[in-house]
């Protein structure tokens, strides 16, 4: 399908949502249509990591150390940039009169991320618990707008946290997709309804065997918690005292090195063991979006909202949902 234009907007740091001009989540060069993203800043990722040698496994922990808030705000040149970026690129809520002239004449389609963005960050990943005021926006915001909730997580999680039928879900970075379960006034292909899309289910026994073997191997580092999401494998480090986290990362590396159809990712506090297949986040949203019938098609406006850095962006973001819905009321009874 054809790419959709992105104008990405940020969360910072700060709580505040900021406009800045980017490629799309599937990072390709933007054609035709609008797409507005509110994600937080760019973090250090090292992607599609080899896992042999130890030069790798300490650029991985001084990559984990960058992308931990303390140290981002306590390194002088990371505290350069951040106040740059606050700088360079302005507030989503101070521009939302321009963001929505931009969508005038479309169709918005919501896609949102679940941990930090709908739930705050917390310790125990089975324990981000959403809040009724946050669920209460987001079903307001499914009665005028297509809505997905695009994770990292299990979609069978997400959707004990997030308890409304109305939405999609795309779980495991994308790999595990299922729309509503109920007649969505949005769909222009009548296919689309329950629409179900596992692209590496192949992976499932490979992905439950390291789960296991992962569970037994990091048993001895205090902290360490291991969560399978299906399609994808999670170790999460929040907890880990970092002097530890050189001896994790080994304990990972000890597993996947027998597994060359599986690569390790970094997110927040937490290093995932997905599927080495050309699918992620982005290609998702494709997917969804032509699911709804907006292939290829410049009368859509999809709106992304990603992880925020800390708890308190999970209240700007409510803050910019609740703020669209009233946008979406007026006009309505203004025609």
């Amino acid at each position: 399908m054809t790419q959709q234009n992105v104008v990405v907007c940020n969360t910072k740091s700060s709580g505040d949502l900021s406009v800045f001009p980017a490629a799309s989540a599937a990072q390709k060069p933007p054609v035709g249509g609008g797409y507005i993203s509110i994600s937080r800043r760019p973090r250090r990722v090292l992607k599609n990591l080899e896992i042999n040698g130890d030069n790798r496994i300490n650029a991985l922990v001084e990559s984990m150390r960058a992308s931990s808030p303390t140290h981002l705000m306590s390194t002088p040149s990371l505290t350069e940039e951040h106040s740059s970026w606050i700088l360079r690129y302005p507030s989503a809520l101070d521009m939302f009169d321009e963001i929505m002239k931009g969508s005038k004449g479309k169709q918005i389609v919501m896609f949102l991320d679940y941990d930090g963005t709908l739930s705050p960050i917390v310790e125990d990943p089975d324990r981000a618990f959403m809040s009724n005021s946050m669920r209460k926006t987001v079903r307001k915001l499914a009665r005028y707008f297509p809505t997905a909730i695009v994770t990292g997580r299990c979609k069978d999680k997400v959707y004990n946290f997030v308890r409304l039928a109305e939405l999609y879900y795309a779980g495991s970075h994308g790999m595990d997709i299922k729309g509503p379960t109920r007649t969505s006034k949005y769909n222009r292909d009548s296919n689309a309804e329950g629409v179900l899309f596992q692209p590496a289910s192949e992976f499932l026994p490979m992905i439950d065997e390291v789960y296991q073997q992962l569970l037994d191997k990091t048993k001895s580092t205090p902290g360490a918690k291991v969560e399978n999401n299906k399609f994808c494998v999670s170790v999460h480090f929040r907890c880990v005292d970092e002097k530890k986290w050189t001896e994790l990362l080994h304990q990972v590396q000890s597993v996947l090195k027998e597994y060359p159809k599986l690569r390790l990712t970094q997110g927040r506090k937490v290093v995932e063991i997905r599927p080495t297949i050309k699918w992620d986040k982005g290609k998702a949203l494709e997917f969804l979006l032509e699911s709804l019938g907006f292939a290829n098609c410049n009368d859509v406006f999809p709106i992304y909202i990603g992880d925020d850095r800390t708890d308190e962006d999970a209240f700007k973001v409510m803050e910019f949902l609740q703020r669209l819905v009233e946008w979406k009321q007026v006009s309505m009874r203004a025609r």
